[in-house]
C-alpha cells in the first residue's frame, strides 16, 4: 500500500519538517517528489540519505501522484489544488485556503479525524495554534462541555517563516555586538519581515486587522474550532502575539465548561489524552516550556488551575511546536489516516 507523496513547498520551514516526519513515522512512501518554485528547483534535498531533486510547480506535476502535502500558501493551494485532485491525487492542504469551505475537511486526527473520509479530494490543516489549543481543549470539552474561552498566543517567530526566524537572529546579534546592556530600544534594527523589532519586544499582531478590531489570526480559533469540534456555538475572544522565540507556540486559555470542572478531573482527563503530555507540578517550576517542547511531536499542558472569574471556568497552559503539531506532523497524520 505505498504511496506516491508529493510536497509542494519542499524547501520552507515546513515542507522540511514533512520530509523528516514522512522519515521518521515510516510512512510508506514508493516514491517522493519535491516541488518548489522556479527559484529552488535543482536544488537537493534528503530523504533516507538519498539525495531527491526538487522540481519545479507546474499544473502537470500530480501524475501518479497518490497524496499531495501542501505548504506553500494560499495563493499556491488554490490555484495548483485543483489541478492535484483532477490527476486522481488527495491533498491535504495546510494554508488557510480550504479551512472554512464547507466541502473540505478540517482534520486535528486526535480530534475529528473520521473527518478526512468525507474528503472530495481536499481535506485542510488548521491554523497552528488552533491545532495545539484544541490538543488541551478538546478532552476537556468532551468531558465537560466548553461554552467558550478566553486565549492569548505567544507565537514563535518560525510561524511567520525562515526570513522572520534570521530577522530575530540577526537583531539578537547586533544587540550583542553593540554592548548596550539592557537598553535595545536605542539600537538601530532593522526590521524587514515585522513592523518593529522583534528582538527584546513583543508584538500584539499576528496577521492582519479586521474591522472588528481582531487579527484574522485571532478569529481562527473560534470559527476553526467550531467546525472541528462540531461546536457551531463554541465563542473564543483571543489575543496573538508574537514574540521573540524561535520555535514553538504557547497559549495561555481561560475555558468556561458547561459542568462542574475540578482541577483534579481535569488533570485525569489531560493525562489520557492522546498526543499530550502533563506537565504539572507548580511546586516544583514544572510547566511546559517552548524551548523544551520545540521538535517534539506531542503538545504539553500545565498550569492547570481553577478559573476564579468564570462559573465552572479552568484556566491552563498549553505549549506545541508549531511547525510539528501546527503543520507538518498533523498534515502526516491526516495522510496515515488515509
Amino acid at each position: 500500500m505505498s504511496k506516491h507523496v508529493a510536497i509542494v513547498g519542499a524547501t520552507g520551514a515546513v515542507g522540511v519538517e514533512m520530509i523528516q516526519c514522512l522519515e521518521r513515522r515510516g510512512f510508506p512512501v514508493r516514491e517522493l517528489t519535491l516541488l518548489a518554485s522556479a527559484r529552488s528547483a535543482g536544488k537537493k534535498l534528503k530523504y533516507k540519505g538519498a539525495d531527491i531533486t526538487i522540481k519545479y510547480l507546474t499544473p502537470e506535476s500530480f501524475a501518479g501522484v497518490d497524496i499531495a502535502l501542501f505548504s506553500a500558501g494560499g495563493g499556491i493551494s488554490k490555484e495548483y489544488a485543483p489541478h492535484a485532485v483532477n490527476a486522481g491525487a488527495i491533498v491535504v492542504d495546510n494554508s488557510s485556503a480550504f479551512r472554512i469551505d464547507p466541502d473540505v475537511p478540517l482534520v486535528v486526527p486526535e480530534v475529528n479525524g473520521a473527518d478526512a473520509k468525507n474528503h472530495k479530494g481536499i481535506i485542510a490543516n488548521p491554523n497552528c495554534s488552533t491545532a495545539i489549543t484544541l490538543m488541551a481543549l478538546y478532552p476537556l470539552h468532551k468531558a465537560f462541555g466548553c461554552s467558550r474561552v478566553f486565549a492569548s498566543t505567544y507565537q514563535a517567530v518560525s510561524g511567520t517563516g525562515a526570513q522572520a526566524i534570521e530577522e530575530l537572529a540577526a537583531q539578537s546579534r547586533q544587540w550583542a555586538a553593540e554592548d548596550r546592556a539592557w537598553d535595545a530600544a536605542a539600537l538601530d534594527l532593522e526590521s524587514k519581515v515585522y513592523p518593529y523589532q522583534i528582538a527584546f519586544n513583543v508584538l500584539p499582531q499576528v496577521d492582519s486587522f479586521l474591522d472588528t478590531g481582531y487579527t484574522k489570526e485571532e478569529m481562527k480559533m473560534e470559527n476553526e474550532g467550531r467546525k472541528i469540534m462540531h461546536h457551531p456555538t463554541f465563542r473564543a475572544s483571543v489575543t496573538c502575539v508574537r514574540v521573540p522565540v524561535f520555535r514553538a507556540h504557547s497559549i495561555a486559555v481561560s475555558a468556561e465548561f458547561d459542568k462542574p470542572i475540578s482541577v483534579a478531573a481535569a488533570r485525569e482527563v489531560l493525562a489520557a489524552a492522546p498526543g499530550l503530555d502533563l506537565i504539572d507540578d507548580p511546586a516544583s517550576s514544572k510547566y511546559p516550556l517552548p524551548l523544551h517542547v520545540a521538535g517534539r511531536d506531542n503538545c504539553a499542558v500545565g498550569r492547570i488551575r481553577k478559573d476564579c472569574a468564570m462559573e465552572n471556568g479552568l484556566s491552563f497552559w498549553v505549549v506545541g511546536d508549531q511547525l510539528l503539531k501546527g503543520a507538518a506532523l498533523n498534515a502526516v497524520q491526516i495522510a496515515e489516516l488515509l
